[in-house]
C-alpha cells in the first residue's frame, strides 16, 4: 500500500497544473498547459517528439522549475515543496538510471537504500515487486544482460521499492518490443487496482488508448484532454481503410483528390478520411484503377487516436493562420 506521509485525500486532485510554462530561450517548450488527474487513474500524455511531454513531467516532478503557472502533485507545490514531493512519487525516465555491472537484486537493493526503504519493509516488499514483474528468475543476472523489456520492467521497479502515491513514466515502453509492451501495462494494470495513480507520455497512440484519459500535445500547447471515447466522438467525417498492392503509389494518388480529407499509413493499409463514404467510395475506386492499382480493397473504418490526432493538429494550425 503506498506511503501516509503523502497529502492526497480522495476528493483532491492528484495532479492538478494551471498555466504551466516553460521557456528555453526563443522556444516555449510547455506553453500555458493546464489539466487535473484525479487520483487512481491512468492519464496518458501523447505527442511527438519536440511535443514538450519530458519537460511537462519534468516540471509535474518538481526537477525544473516552470517559468508561469503553477502545479500540485499529490497535495505539494511542485516548486516550494520539491524534496517532500519526490519521496512520493515514483518517476521512471526515459533512460532509467540502472547499472550496468549490478545484478537484478543489486540495482533494487541500490534504490532502497536511496529512497530509505526499512530493512524489515524490504523483505516482503521485494519479493512482492519481483514477482508481479515476472523478474524473480532473473535476481542474480546483470542489468547488462537484460532483454530491452526487462530492463525497463526492473527500471519500474526500482521506481516502486518505496510504495509511492503516483508513478511517473516518461515513455516507458519506446523501442520494446510489442510483447514486452503487453506486459508492461499488464503490470500496470495491477497497480492501478491496487489504487497507485499513473501518469505517463507515450509516443504509441494505440498505447494511450489503454488509459483511462488522454492527452494530445502538439508544439507545447495541450489540444485536449478526455476519455479516448469522447476523443473519437469529434472525429470530423467518415473513414475508409484502402489496400493495395503498391500502397505508396495509393497514397499519392488518393491524397489529391477533392472528396479526400486526409491519408495516414498505417501498416498494410491507408485511412483515408472522406466527407461521405457513399459519395468517395466511387472517385476513389477509379483514380486508383485507372493508376494501374491491382489488390484494390476498401472498406469502412473505424477512428484511432492516430486519425484523431491528425486532424485536431491540422485544426489548430489551420485556425493560426486564419485559414478556419
Amino acid at each position: 500500500m503506498p506511503s501516509s506521509s503523502s497529502r492526497t485525500n480522495p476528493a483532491e486532485a492528484a495532479i492538478r497544473a494551471e498555466g504551466l510554462t516553460k521557456r528555453f530561450g526563443s522556444l516555449v517548450a510547455v506553453d500555458n498547459l493546464s489539466l487535473t488527474v484525479a487520483p487512481g487513474e491512468a492519464f496518458a500524455l501523447v505527442g511527438p517528439d519536440g511535443a514538450g511531454k519530458t519537460t511537462t513531467i519534468r516540471l509535474l516532478c518538481g526537477i525544473m522549475d516552470p517559468d508561469g503557472g503553477q502545479a500540485r502533485v499529490l497535495g505539494f507545490d511542485t516548486v516550494k515543496e520539491a524534496e517532500s514531493l519526490k519521496e512520493q512519487i515514483g518517476y521512471m525516465p526515459q533512460r532509467f538510471g540502472l547499472y550496468d555491472d549490478l545484478t537484478v537484486a543489486e540495482n533494487i537493493a541500490f534504490y532502497a537504500d536511496i529512497y530509505r526503504v526499512p530493512r524489515a519493509e524490504r523483505r516482503t516488499r521485494v519479493p512482492e515487486l519481483l514477482a508481479f514483474s515476472n523478474l524473480a528468475p532473473f535476481q542474480t543476472r546483470l542489468a547488462a544482460n537484460l532483454s530491452g523489456g526487462m530492463r525497463q520492467k526492473l527500471g519500474l521497479v526500482c521506481a516502486l521499492i518505496h510504495t509511492p502515491h503516483l508513478l511517473i513514466l516518461d515513455e516507458p515502453t519506446f523501442g520494446v518490443d510489442p510483447v514486452s509492451r503487453r506486459e508492461f501495462w499488464q503490470i500496470l494494470y495491477e497497480l492501478l487496482r491496487t489504487g497507485m495513480t499513473i501518469f505517463l507520455s507515450t509516443a504509441y497512440m494505440d498505447e494511450a488508448e489503454r488509459a483511462h484519459r488522454v492527452g494530445l500535445m502538439h508544439r507545447g500547447r495541450l489540444l485536449v484532454a478526455d476519455t479516448p471515447g469522447a476523443i473519437k466522438a469529434t472525429f470530423q467525417g467518415e473513414l475508409l481503410e484502402v489496400r493495395a498492392e503498391d500502397q505508396h503509389r495509393a497514397r499519392k494518388i488518393l491524397a489529391p483528390l477533392p472528396q479526400v480529407r486526409q491519408v495516414l499509413a498505417m501498416g498494410d493499409r491507408l485511412m483515408v478520411t472522406v466527407d461521405k463514404r457513399d459519395d468517395a467510395l466511387g472517385p476513389m475506386t477509379a483514380a486508383l484503377e485507372a493508376g494501374g492499382l491491382e489488390g484494390i480493397r476498401i472498406a469502412p473504418g473505424e477512428p484511432a487516436l492516430e486519425e484523431l490526432f491528425v486532424q485536431i493538429v491540422r485544426r489548430e494550425e489551420g485556425q493560426e493562420t486564419g485559414k478556419q
